[in-house]
Order: C-alpha cells, then sequence, then structure tokens
C-alpha cells in the first residue's frame, strides 16, 4: 500500500463514510450509487486524487497510453437539434459540409506510410446516407491503409443509418463489421436519466436504444467505449445514474475498451447561458468515474476537449489514457469553444507531453495492445 493510502486512512479530518470507501477501494471491492453520490456531494479533490491515483497505478502502473490516429467528420449536416451542441447544420445552411467518398479517399491517401493505426469517423446523421453508403466509404478506407482500424459512427447514427437501410439492428451490425468497421464510439450516450435527455436530445436515440446497440455490438464482435457528457444541467445523481446503466452493461458483456467523460463546452449552442464547470469539477469527476467504473480497464481524457494543460494534471486523478495524435482539424469541440481550434500532436509532442506529466507514455492500437 503505497504512502498516500495510509495517510489518508490515518487522516482524521476524513469521516468513517469515506473511510469505509477508501477501505473498499483498498480491497477491491465495488462501491454503491450511494457511495459513489456521497462522493461527490462530500468528499474533496484531494481524497478523491489518491483514491483514483491508486486505482490507476495500481491497474497501469506510471504507464499513460496514446495513439497514432486521425479524424474523419464527413459532415456536420444532421436531423437532430440538440441543445448542447454547437456542430449542427441543416442541408444548404451557411457552414454545413458534407464530404463525399472521393473526398475522404484523398484525405485517407494523405495518411498513408505514415504509421497511422486508427481513423476515427464520426459526423452528423445526414438524411440521405445508409448503412451502405458508409459501408462504401469503409471499403475504400481499407483499400488504401488495410491495416488501419476502423472505429466509426455513434450508436445515434447507427440507428438511423441501419433503419434507413430497412434491415434489422443485429443484421446491419454484422454487414458494417464486413465492410470494415471493427469498434464503434462511445458518443451519443450524452446523459441517460430520461428527465435530462428529454431536455437536452430529445428527438434522437434514447437511452435504451443507445444501450441496446452497444450490447448488440458487443455480441457480434465489436467492442465499443462509452462516455458521459456533464457540466450542464445534469445533477450528481444523474451522473451516477449514468454510469451506473454502464457498470451494469460492462457486467455483462465486457465489451467496453474505456470510459471517456466530456466535458460540456458552451460556445455556440442553446445552453451558452448556463456556462461551464471549473477544471476542479473535472478532475473530481475523472476520479470518481475511476472508483466507480472498476469494471472499466481504461479511463481516458480526451485533450483536444479538455486542453493540454488540464489532461496532464487528470493523469494524477484517474486516468491513463489521452487519445491519440488527432492529426486533423476536427471540430465537434473547437466549435463548441475548446482552448486547441486545430487539435493536433506528433508523436513526439505527444510522448514529450506524457513525460511532462512524470508519465511513461506507451502506444497503443485502439484495443490496449502496446505496439510501443
Amino acid at each position: 500500500m503505497n504512502n498516500n493510502i495510509n495517510t489518508l486512512l490515518n487522516n482524521s479530518n476524513i469521516n468513517d463514510k469515506l473511510k469505509i470507501i477508501a477501505d473498499k477501494v483498498i480491497n477491491e471491492e465495488r462501491i454503491s450509487d450511494d457511495e459513489a453520490l456521497y462522493l461527490y456531494e462530500k468528499a474533496d479533490l484531494s481524497y478523491l486524487g489518491v483514491l483514483a491515483n491508486y486505482i490507476r497505478e495500481k491497474r497501469h502502473g506510471n504507464t499513460t497510453y496514446y495513439n497514432r490516429n486521425f479524424h474523419i467528420e464527413p459532415t456536420n449536416i444532421c436531423i437532430y437539434n440538440c441543445k448542447f451542441c454547437s456542430y449542427v447544420r441543416k442541408i444548404n445552411q451557411e457552414g454545413a459540409w458534407e464530404f463525399s467518398i472521393d473526398d475522404v479517399v484523398e484525405t485517407v491517401k494523405s495518411y498513408k506510410d505514415k504509421g497511422v493505426t486508427e481513423v476515427h469517423i464520426v459526423g452528423g446523421v445526414h438524411p440521405h446516407r445508409d448503412l451502405y453508403y458508409y459501408g462504401e466509404m469503409m471499403q475504400k478506407i481499407k483499400e488504401i491503409i488495410p491495416d488501419i482500424h476502423i472505429k466509426g459512427f455513434t450508436a445515434v447514427e447507427l440507428e438511423f443509418m441501419i433503419k434507413k437501410a430497412k434491415v434489422g439492428l443485429e443484421e446491419g451490425l454484422i454487414k458494417l463489421k464486413e465492410f470494415g468497421l471493427d469498434s464503434i464510439p462511445g458518443g451519443g450516450a450524452e446523459i441517460f436519466h430520461p428527465d435530462v435527455r428529454k431536455e437536452l436530445c430529445d428527438e434522437k436515440a434514447s437511452t435504451e436504444m443507445w444501450l441496446e446497440i452497444h450490447e448488440a455490438a458487443h455480441k457480434v464482435g465489436l467492442p465499443s467505449n462509452a462516455t458521459i457528457l456533464y457540466g450542464h444541467i445534469e445533477t450528481y445523481a444523474h451522473r451516477v445514474h449514468h454510469m451506473s446503466k454502464l457498470r451494469d452493461l460492462q457486467d455483462k458483456t465486457g465489451g467496453f475498451n474505456t470510459f471517456i467523460p466530456l466535458k460540456y463546452r458552451k460556445e455556440n449552442n442553446s445552453l451558452s447561458h448556463i456556462g461551464e464547470v471549473t477544471s476542479i469539477e473535472d478532475l473530481r469527476n475523472f476520479a470518481i468515474s475511476r472508483i466507480y467504473l472498476d469494471n472499466f480497464a481504461h479511463i481516458k481524457a480526451y485533450w483536444p476537449m479538455l486542453g493540454k494543460q488540464l489532461t496532464q494534471l487528470s493523469l494524477s486523478y484517474g486516468v491513463d489514457d489521452i487519445d491519440g495524435t488527432i492529426d486533423d482539424t476536427t471540430k465537434i469541440y473547437s466549435m463548441a469553444g475548446a482552448e486547441d481550434k486545430n487539435p493536433k500532436m506528433s508523436s513526439k509532442d505527444i510522448i514529450e507531453f506524457i513525460k511532462q506529466a512524470n508519465r511513461v507514455p506507451a502506444e497503443r492500437d485502439t484495443l490496449y495492445n502496446i505496439i510501443n
């Protein structure tokens, strides 16, 4: 047991309930939803950091994972109007884009022989594009870089494209896998609680559908990620409810690779008036996520959304992965006010970035096999 944990347990300022939770963590026992809510409401940042870092270092030591990836956002045209979204446009609206498959091919060609291992494809829910359109896109990508891992399409995109193709969910996922899909990201989860979801994004895929799609994906051999969008109108209880749904599904399938807390950014959307949570709240949320989600191997901080300095700090609050080189001009967060308007780091940059935080960089593939 490390010195920080011993100091924590012997701290007379820590109440009995917090000591019980710390004992559970040390003994690798699962904390309850009520205990998670208590951490949000009562635990201070130093306590949470010690516990989360203890779990992180017990599992991963000083290792911090990254990968060499790039993003493709095929379109920001979307049939939905989520209140938190700064990204969506309608057909022919100023600021809208829709890349053709040929456009995507040209982008992918620029990364050939550059050592990238993953392409991340997400965008708006375009009214005219179904799974066969995206299937052709993936086939073209793999003709150019056969070994690349395609991580693509949120559950919200998948629901629409599969339904538009008039096939069942499982059949649609199998078809997409045959076309070249290797895993799916965690976007579209937002907040699962029905009261909040009704207020934020009532039109799009329900909580039940999001969970059903990820469960079906795991069943057909497509691992996935999981996310939460926090820091807007939700309460701490809503965050715990959200993570509880994810923990239950992970118990059932074991198909989630990582959990990614995504911070609500306020610019250019319908919720701008509520502002953003503080960096301290960000770190608290990462730490509690690490403590609560005992069946998730990894907690990721998505550095283009969080900012570089806070991402480095997060590595002491339960985070062991910072995503990748993101060598592109991804716009989902820059349009919402993220600090870095052109998120890009070379492999050399990201290695130095991790070392500056006194951690050991490890290049991984999408499934967390260490490459270098």
